[in-house]
């Protein structure tokens, strides 16, 4: 598939979002979601975070295997969890359980720096990878300093403003 082919799905998938948004207004308390997480939607290319096998479906509203007995969470849900954080521009964040990254590529808008820590080493490898797709792309905004849990600590971190904890 070509990045035009990919634009396309990504704003069926904006759509998609924002449809299940209106539906799901008695339970989320509004009718649309903030214009910064849909914009951050909007530029992250969801497809450079799954499989290559899998990117056909990256714009799919579904959860998709990445290996590791480990999942990428549907588009709907991050853009609900992301929303729901109400991060704000200039805020930092600790991702716990980051997957392959697409979560905290979405979270990184603005200034906002993103502090994601991953369990499984293969994962937290790929992650790099996505990293540094973001990084060719002109997305230098993104903090990227993907490190592995490994229940030893970090000696130095950030105060984090705001945590994401997802099933890992």
């Amino acid at each position: 598939m070509s990045e035009p082919d990919f634009t396309t799905l990504r704003q069926r998938m904006l759509a998609e979002i924002a449809a299940k948004t209106i539906f799901s207004t008695a339970y989320l308390g509004k009718a649309a979601l903030d214009a910064r997480v849909m914009k951050a939607l909007a530029e992250v290319p969801r497809h450079e975070f799954v499989p290559f096998e899998l990117r056909p479906f990256a714009y799919v509203d579904t959860p998709l295997p990445i290996g590791f007995g480990k999942t990428i969470s549907q588009p709907f849900i991050v853009a609900v969890m992301t929303d729901l954080l109400d991060v704000q521009p200039t805020d930092r964040v600790l991702e716990i359980g980051t997957g392959l990254g697409y979560q905290s590529a979405v979270l990184g808008g603005g200034e906002r720096r993103v502090w994601p820590v991953g369990a499984v080493s293969e994962t937290v490898t790929l992650s790099a990878h996505g990293c540094t797709l973001l990084r060719t792309a002109g997305e230098t905004r993104r903090h990227c300093g993907w490190a592995p849990a490994t229940g030893r600590g970090r000696r130095r971190g950030p105060p984090c403003d705001h945590r994401s904890r997802r099933n890992a």
